[in-house]
């Protein structure tokens, strides 16, 4: 089964170009919901930048299911939701939080 995606190939623009790749969920790109929940890991390579994107209320079994995730390039994400442009150049082990007057916001341990 192939996804229908929210945007088109031809629809995505350079906003966060030579980033490296991420994981996102289908609620982003197939949905077209607003990333909620935004955290950095270790990349896993140089291709990796470590980010991941996530509608925020994803449950386990969702997550625990490959068909509702995949790795994109943060560019690709970036035009869903230019609001985590901002946070790119944030080190690993940050993550941000969608607050409710709908602005991600850092959080701290």
């Amino acid at each position: 089964m192939s996804k229908k995606f929210k945007l088109k190939a031809e629809d995505i623009k350079d906003l966060a170009k030579n980033r490296g790749g991420c994981i996102a969920t289908d609620e982003i790109l197939v949905k077209g919901r607003k990333v909620g929940y935004m955290y950095r890991d270790e990349p896993h390579n140089e291709m990796d930048s470590g980010w991941c994107f996530l509608a925020g209320d994803e449950s386990d079994e969702y997550m625990d299911t490959t068909e509702n995730h995949g790795v994109y390039d943060v560019n690709t994400i970036a035009n869903y939701d230019p609001d985590i442009i901002k946070f790119l150049d944030y080190p690993e082990g940050s993550y941000f939080l969608r607050d409710e007057i709908g602005e991600l916001v850092e959080m701290k341990d």
